[in-house]
């Protein structure tokens, strides 16, 4: 009973490793354009903040210049 067991431990072993690989290494189906569509996102907020956080820096300097 006891070889039985230390058979068992790596046939266990490689169907759980073969179980896990076959699941990373699945097409995702979201893939690359979420990432970019989420990248564009993030650089038009970029974007925004840096207008906003500009404007207030601009209205002092012309006020300064008059």
């Amino acid at each position: 009973m006891a070889a039985l067991a230390w058979l068992l431990i790596p046939v266990v072993a490689t169907v759980v490793a073969t179980v896990w690989a076959r699941w990373a290494g699945r097409h995702h189906k979201i893939g690359d354009v979420a990432e970019l569509a989420g990248y564009a996102r993030f650089r038009e907020a970029m974007e925004r903040s840096r207008e906003t956080s500009e404007a207030p820096a601009r209205a002092a300097s012309e006020t300064d210049a008059a």
